[in-house]
């Protein structure tokens, strides 16, 4: 059996796949990617939430998983909904890594630091709204795209700084960049931030079985819980 790998073209995702590949290789397992295109990646000219939020970085390849053109997609356990399409199920989560957000700044200025009307870059709400309750003399400014590019428009002088997760910017050997990393108490990580989930279809037990010694249970219990904080909330989101 040649377990068919389903990611995304970014650096990053690209990194997360290979690393699975990796270590199902190491256990004995032949691995494949396939490369697919999503409707987050094709449309970056439109804010997120307009197409989906982040489940849009993830439709097409969960489709490509229901019509068994791929086995196994690798995700940022951050950008996965709670509720999964009927017949697919997160048969593992890895380790996790730094679960922290970081601060780039264009000229080194810690948050607290950076001047006021200063333009700060990130395509999340979350970030969004935990920046401006700290500092609502900021200005907040959509910034999608993969690591590199929202790096580059920084260093072109678009922004006074961008927030990025700390475990992006470690896969990808580009901690050296880091203004801040910011505290939990200052600015709260997404639920599963820092974590790569694996999917599968339900009834597949072969790769399920394949990709279960990847699993690493106190990081999926710490998750889970933190997913069904997110889903409680979603539920009853006046309370």
């Amino acid at each position: 059996m040649v377990i068919r790998i389903g990611s995304r073209g970014s650096a990053l995702a690209l990194w997360q796949a290979e690393h699975v590949k990796a270590r199902l290789e190491a256990l004995g397992h032949s691995v494949q990617i396939r490369v697919i295109t999503t409707t987050g990646d094709r449309l970056q000219g439109v804010r997120l939430e307009s197409v989906g939020g982040k489940g849009a970085f993830l439709k097409e390849i969960e489709d490509a998983l229901l019509a068994r053109e791929v086995d196994l997609a690798v995700h940022s356990l951050k950008d996965v909904p709670t509720v999964l399409p009927e017949g697919l199920f997160l048969c593992a989560v890895l380790e996790r890594a730094d679960p922290r957000d970081a601060l780039i700044s264009a000229r080194g200025e810690s948050l607290t630091a950076l001047p006021a009307g200063g333009t700060i870059g990130t395509t999340s709400l979350r970030r969004q709204a935990q920046l401006l309750a700290l500092r609502p003399d900021l200005v907040v400014a959509d910034l999608r795209g993969n690591v590199d590019t929202r790096i580059r428009r920084l260093r072109e002088g678009r922004f006074a700084g961008i927030l990025l997760a700390m475990a992006g910017l470690s896969r990808l050997g580009r901690l050296g960049e880091v203004t801040e990393i910011l505290d939990p108490e200052v600015m709260l990580p997404a639920p599963g931030q820092g974590a790569i989930a694996l999917e599968c279809r339900v009834g597949d037990t072969e790769t399920a079985h394949a990709a279960s010694p990847l699993l690493h249970e106190p990081t999926s219990r710490a998750v889970t819980a933190e997913r069904a904080l997110l889903a409680a909330r979603a539920m009853f989101p006046k309370t």
